[in-house]
């Protein structure tokens, strides 16, 4: 009998767990006998993976943080890179958690074993020379959108575009009047969703000017309703202590949500920019996109970035489709603007073009990314072999 099919798998957080569990699941719809053992987080151990680490240990944010893991760190890739030499995958997928795993899968592909890198680092963003080390890590990356490969392509490193699972999750259409009646809503507002990030430090700098922006709207549209997705308590905490302190007489519905619903319940969206602008291009609502960093970062920032723009929808379009109103220019007075003419005029023609954009990053990207990974090792499917 032929061995099965062997793959070992690493996922650092909670995001790579879903594409862990969805990438498995694909590969077993080919080949039920196929055995997944790595690092893995609970979606990917109920889809058939074998944990050799919790994912949890990997799954450290933070700088000082980080330094008081670094032993544990390194004790797990040396005891991963061990056992993937005793006992051979056909390949190795790590997924995201880029500062983990590009270390981990350049031990491994130096062993002789095949490795794939799903999820690219933003090296077409910045700091563009990490290139080098990702092909010295990986045979082949997986992206999510089709800039990303044409920026491998430039270098010859193996890259193969996928498709966005987020893309795969939300539907062409979504339905406003089924998320009001989830979040209790009037539906006869009209609601402005408020994304102040999901970050301490995010939120530190960007709520004040967004209650401040609320404020001038309510004044010239009274019926406009304001709801806010908190991403946890203390987001939550900091921010009704921002609201207190700027604006205590509006009235903010605060909801500890997914940001996807509250998106979808909105007639406009201001948001903080981030992975949350692709979310809320997929529901197809029109956004304005503000951040503020503190300086000397804004400064490095500036001189390190290599995009046009800052927010996925513009980045994917190359042209600036929503307003990105950054440091010096997101004041209340400059996003309260740009939200008004969202709610002034006629936006289906935007919406056309987020319509476009999802249509084109949707590509049921769990079975492309099995595919791509089973044609590196040279596995046919079952029925091709037959």
């Amino acid at each position: 009998m032929a061995k099965p099919l062997r793959i070992g798998i690493v996922a650092g957080e909670i995001s790579g767990d879903i594409l862990g569990a969805g990438f498995i699941k694909a590969v077993k719809e080919q080949y039920p006998d196929a055995e997944f053992v790595g690092v893995a987080g609970p979606r990917m151990i109920e889809a058939g993976c074998e944990a050799l680490f919790d994912m949890e240990e990997l799954a450290v944010m933070g700088i000082v943080e980080v330094f008081g893991r670094l032993p544990r760190l390194f004790k797990i890739k040396a005891e991963l890179v061990k056992y993937f030499s005793d006992n051979l995958p056909d390949v190795f997928v790590g997924i995201d958690a880029p500062d983990f795993n590009l270390r981990l899968e350049r031990d491994l592909k130096d062993s002789g074993i095949k490795t794939v890198h799903y999820v690219s680092p933003s090296v077409w963003a910045w700091r563009q020379k990490r290139i080098f080390k990702i092909e010295a890590a990986t045979n082949l990356v997986l992206a999510f959108l089709p800039f990303e490969k044409a920026f491998y392509d430039k270098f010859n490193v193996p890259c193969e575009f996928v498709g966005h699972t987020m893309a795969d999750a939300i539907p062409l259409q979504t339905d406003q009047l089924a998320a009001r009646d989830l979040l209790g809503l009037d539906n006869s507002k009209r609601w402005l969703a408020v994304l102040p990030g999901s970050r301490g430090g995010e939120m530190s700098m960007i709520a004040a000017p967004f209650i401040e922006t609320c404020q001038r709207l309510q004044q010239q549209h009274p019926d406009l309703g304001f709801v806010v997705a908190l991403v946890n308590d203390k987001r939550r905490q900091q921010f009704e202590q921002a609201w207190r302190e700027t604006a205590p007489e509006l009235n903010f519905v605060l909801v500890d949500d997914t940001a996807r619903n509250v998106m979808i319940a909105s007639d406009a969206v201001l948001l903080a920019s981030g992975t949350v602008s692709l979310e809320c291009m997929l529901v197809k609502r029109p956004m304005v996109v503000g951040y503020i960093v503190k300086p000397l970062t804004a400064w490095i920032a500036r001189r390190m970035l290599k995009t046009k723009y800052v927010s996925l929808p513009n980045i994917l379009a190359d042209k600036e489709l929503v307003p990105e109103l950054l440091q010096e220019n997101c004041t209340p007075e400059k996003l309260a603007e740009q939200v008004n003419h969202y709610l002034s005029t006629d936006n289906s023609e935007l919406l056309a073009e987020f319509s476009q954009l999802h249509q084109r990053i949707r590509c049921n990207a769990d079975q492309k990314a099995a595919q791509a990974v089973l044609n590196l090792i040279g596995k046919t499917t079952p029925q091709q072999a037959d």
